[in-house]
């Protein structure tokens, strides 16, 4: 199994399937496993068939066709879609209907996809479960008393589910691959600004990532070569070519260098999880490459910098919802200043206040030097610490999370403890760098584990070189969750 979309690809363009078929298809087992799954917050059947129309009617006619044109893709909802509901799970954004589409979706129109619907997410982003959405609870295919991680729980989820071929999702520090690993699919967050953020709802402006979910890596390599590129929408992306990142699939590692994290493997690492990751890096040695330990003696730092910097950019972003321009607005409000008050208070959850209330103190005045800038110093020190591990390896490796998925309600009232997930990816997102995660084993429980690639600025296409050779070595994408 190389490749999903290439497969679906050859049924259409052979005629043997049509695109309405194959959308149809995807629908029904939308419609089949939600009750259980709760992926979508909103499913765009009409929409989507209408799209499947389009492509069939373009392969009768003779014309050619892109590989994600039919494809059925879902988005995470907290990417603007014009004329359907972006909420990014929040009751501050219920009713809220962009009247514009962001760049990502734009390109997969363009592209042909088929968009099936907005997925579920932790409020604007913010959590490791997606048990914060103010509308449902996702349950983990695997088993379903357990979270799908977060916050792309619902993108993470539906493709574990064969709810979609590929899903979008955003990585503000870990909320693409965190989710990829409990719910035993690849995830990437690719390169800060290769891809555009243009109307994908801000978090932390510094950090934020969109990027593909796949059940194989040349699924996750096509949908990235899709959306990636320079948009001048978004000031922040990179005028840089982009590859077929499917040429860079090749099943030998002969002549790449991977270093393994040293800081990664320490306590509070489920002997499951480095058991399998071990096991994976020896798979990665049997296959031509060059293991070597390295060390990032800052790595542990990543978690308080990024608690700090993280919400400070959410302070400031999330100050736009004040119940005047868009979104929730509380009635009977005695005055301007109450209106703000009791709609934030009444529109946002638990852990966004909570976050906002973090960032709006690291940047008081007063506290400005202690926390927000000297956070930032600290950022530049961990990308130094990688810039000096790339100057030895071409790839490192981590392991993804330091556990396999939790039972829904486990950490809900620790919030520090439920920040640990991330433990091993926020670096990755301080740096700016690329990382991928791919699924390596299962624990006892039958639960997925997975194993984290990081990747030098721009160097995605190491990355894909790295996954699919492991990938094609091994049977692990191929299992399926037995809903």
């Amino acid at each position: 199994m190389a490749s999903i979309i290439r497969e679906l690809h050859g049924q259409l363009v052979k005629k043997e399937r049509s695109a309405v078929e194959i959308t149809q298809e995807v629908l029904d087992r939308i419609q089949a496993l939600e009750p259980k799954i709760h992926s979508f917050l909103c499913v765009t059947a009409d929409k989507a068939l209408e799209q499947a129309k389009a492509v069939d009617a373009k392969i009768a006619a003779g014309e050619e066709i892109g590989l994600l044109a039919g494809i059925p893709v879902g988005v995470k909802d907290n990417m603007c879609t014009k004329g359907i509901p972006t909420t990014c799970a929040s009751k501050i954004l219920e009713n809220f209907v962009p009247p514009y589409e962001s760049t990502v979706t734009q390109k997969l129109a363009d592209a042909g996809a088929v968009t099936v619907g907005k997925t579920n997410l932790d409020e604007f982003a913010m959590g490791s479960s997606t048990e914060n959405s103010a509308f449902q609870l996702t349950a983990n295919p695997w088993d379903l008393e357990r979270v799908p991680g977060g916050s792309s729980g619902g993108s993470a989820a539906a493709v574990a589910a064969h709810e979609c071929v590929v899903s979008l999702g955003s990585d503000t520090g870990g909320s693409i691959r965190q989710p990829a690993s409990f719910c035993g699919v690849v995830g990437m967050k690719p390169t800060y600004g290769l891809v555009s953020r243009y109307g994908l709802v801000a978090f932390a402006s510094s950090l934020d990532q969109i990027g593909p979910f796949g059940r194989t890596v040349e699924d996750a390599a096509i949908l990235l070569g899709a959306i990636a590129g320079y948009d001048p929408k978004d000031s922040t992306s990179l005028k840089v070519e982009i590859p077929d990142y499917t040429q860079f699939l090749k099943p030998n590692l002969k002549s790449m260098r991977i270093g393994i994290v040293r800081e990664t493997f320490a306590e509070g690492l489920d002997p499951a999880v480095e058991q399998a990751v071990n096991k994976a890096i020896e798979q990665l040695k049997q296959l031509g490459a060059e293991i070597k330990e390295v060390s990032c003696p800052r790595f542990r730092y990543g978690l308080p910098t990024y608690y700090i910097i993280a919400p400070s950019e959410a302070s400031a972003n999330l100050a736009r919802y004040d119940g005047v321009k868009y979104g929730l607005r509380v009635p009977d409000a005695e005055n301007l200043i109450d209106m703000y008050a009791r709609t934030r208070a009444m529109g946002f959850g638990k852990e966004v206040k909570r976050r906002i209330m973090v960032g709006t103190y690291a940047l008081s005045a007063g506290y400005y030097d202690a926390y927000y800038l000297k956070a930032q110093k600290v950022r530049t020190l961990i990308k130094q610490d990688f810039e000096t591990a790339f100057g030895q390896v071409d790839v490192l490796v981590t392991p993804t999370v330091p556990m396999t998925a939790f039972k829904a309600g486990e950490k809900t009232d620790d919030p520090l403890s439920m920040y640990l997930t991330d433990l091993m990816t926020i670096t990755v997102n301080l740096a700016g760098l690329p990382g991928l995660s791919i699924p390596c084993g299962f624990d006892e429980k039958g639960m997925p584990i997975g194993m984290q690639l990081i990747g030098n600025v721009l160097r995605e296409d190491q990355l894909f070189q790295v996954a699919h050779a492991y990938e094609q070595a091994t049977e692990w994408h191929k299992s399926k969750p037995s809903l």
